[in-house]
């Protein structure tokens, strides 16, 4: 009965038959609550470490992936440019080529001029001999 006169007032009695103002009941709900936020904290927090982790790593292979794609580009302008420096080198090789085939031309013409030429003195070195 007195208990129940207490509990009126808003008082009560715990295990430990200390006078609190709190029900027992509610007392221990909110240190369960309080551990249940205690710990939903640290879980937090570890989650907040573990995604910073795992942002800084991808940061890294964003990093690395972007070092590579640099080294591919300039490898395809490099190719590119040793297809153009060859190209140029095929051109210049082709009117090389070209004059040479000019050029022994012009040599064949004058062999065949000099043969004739040869032939006609020797003829006229034969019918000098001849006339003697």
């Amino acid at each position: 009965m007195a208990k129940d006169i207490l509990a009126e007032a808003g008082l009560h009695f715990d295990e430990l038959n200390k006078l609190r103002v709190l029900d027992p009941e509610v007392s221990q709900q909110t240190v369960e609550l309080k551990e249940e936020c205690k710990s939903f904290v640290d879980k937090i927090t570890e989650f907040q470490r573990i995604v910073g982790s795992l942002i800084e790593l991808v940061d890294q292979l964003a990093k690395a992936a972007e070092n590579e794609k640099m080294k591919a580009i300039g490898a395809r302008n490099l190719l590119k440019s040793i297809a153009k420096q060859r190209e140029a080198q095929q051109q210049q090789l082709q009117a090389l080529i070209a004059e040479k085939k000019m050029q022994l031309e012009r040599y064949r013409v004058e062999y065949e001029t000099l043969c004739k030429i040869e032939a006609d003195q020797n003829e006229f070195i034969d019918q000098f001999i001849f006339q003697k």
